[in-house]
C-alpha cells in the first residue's frame, strides 16, 4: 500500500528540517558538504522516520535496521536525522567539527550513537553493508541493510567488487540508494570520470534495480517497500536527486559539494528551511 498523505507531508516537513539543521550546522564562512547532503534529506527522512526499524534507546538492538552512508561526507544529513530521532542531544548539532566533538567531517561509529562504520574513504561502505548483510543471513536475522553511495563514488573499484559479491551470495536484505545528483566535487560527472548508465551496470551485475525521483516522498517509500518483495537479489535504488536540494544558489553547483556560504547566503538559506 502506497504512503498516506499526511505522513508525505509529515516527512517532508521532517526532511525540511533536516536540511534547516545541516545549513545551521554548517554555518557562514566555514567549508561544509551542503550540496550532497541536502540531496539525500528525503531519502534519510523516509529511512529513519518511516521505513526502518530502530531503536534510538538501544542503538546496538541486534534486530535494527542498518544505514550505511557510504558517501560518508554528506554525514550531516545523518547527524540531522539521529538528533532529531534522539540518539544524542539536539544542541551537539552546534558542536560540528570543534575540537573534542563527536560529530566530525566523516561520521565515527565510536563517536556517534548510531552510526554503523567509520566512513567517507570513497568506494568502501558498500563493501562494509555486504559484510553486514550476509552476517543477517549466517544469524538468520531479517534486518535490512541500506546503504548510500554516490554517483561520482561509484568510479570506485571497490563498488564493484562489493557489487558483484552481494550478487554471488543473493544478499537480497542489502538495499543501495544511490544518489543520482550529477555533480561530484570538481564538476559534472559526465564531464569528469563518467559512471553512466547506471540502471545498464547494476543489472549487468546481477541487481534488481527501481529508478526513482530521489525527492519524491512518496517514490522513495514506494521503491523502499517494492525492495522488500525482492528475493534472491540486492536491489539498487537509483535516486535522481539535485545537489544542493531546496537552497538555489547552490543547486546543481559543484562549489557547493565543500563549499563556504557567505554571511547573505546563510541566512538565505537558513530562512529558507526556518518556518
Amino acid at each position: 500500500m502506497s504512503i498516506s498523505a499526511e505522513k508525505t507531508a509529515e516527512l517532508e516537513k521532517v526532511a525540511r528540517k533536516l536540511r534547516y539543521d545541516i545549513v545551521v550546522m554548517i554555518g557562514a564562512g566555514k567549508p561544509g558538504h551542503l550540496g550532497g547532503s541536502c540531496s539525500i534529506a528525503d531519502i534519510v527522512a523516509v529511512l529513519y522516520f518511516h521505513k526502518m526499524r530502530h531503536d534510538p534507546n538501544n542503538a546496538k538492538w541486534p534486530d535494527r535496521d542498518r544505514l550505511l552512508l557510504s558517501k560518508g561526507h554528506a554525514a550531516l544529513t545523518q547527524y540531522a536525522a539521529l538528533a532529531e530521532c534522539g540518539y544524542f542531544p539536539k544542541k551537539e548539532l552546534g558542536t560540528l567539527k570543534e575540537l573534542g566533538s563527536i560529530l566530525q567531517g566523516h561520521p565515527e561509529m565510536l563517536r556517534v550513537p548510531g552510526i554503523e562504520a567509520n566512513t567517507g574513504s570513497l568506494g568502501q561502505g558498500l563493501s562494509v553493508a555486504c559484510g553486514m548483510a550476509l552476517a543477517g543471513k549466517l544469524d538468520k536475522k531479517d534486518y535490512k541493510v541500506y546503504c548510500i553511495v554516490g554517483d561520482g563514488e561509484i568510479a570506485e573499484g571497490q563498488i564493484w567488487e562489493a557489487s558483484m559479491t552481494a550478487a554471488y551470495y543473493k544478499l537480497d536484505n542489502l538495499v543501495t540508494i544511490l544518489d543520482k545528483n550529477g555533480v561530484q566535487a570538481t564538476g559534472p560527472i559526465v564531464e569528469r570520470y563518467d559512471t553512466n548508465p547506471h540502471a545498464e551496470k547494476w543489472k549487468a551485475f546481477g541487481w534488481q534495480v527501481i529508478e526513482i525521483d530521489g525527492h519524491s516522498i512518496r517514490q522513495i517509500a514506494d521503491a523502499l517497500d517494492k525492495a522488500d518483495k525482492v528475493k534472491g537479489q540486492p536491489v539498487m535504488i537509483i535516486a535522481n536527486t539535485v545537489k544542493g536540494k531546496g537552497v538555489p544558489f547552490a543547486e546543481g553547483k559543484a562549489d557547493f559539494h565543500h563549499g563556504i556560504m557567505t554571511e547573505r547566503q546563510y541566512e538565505t538559506a537558513r530562512q529558507l528551511f526556518e518556518n
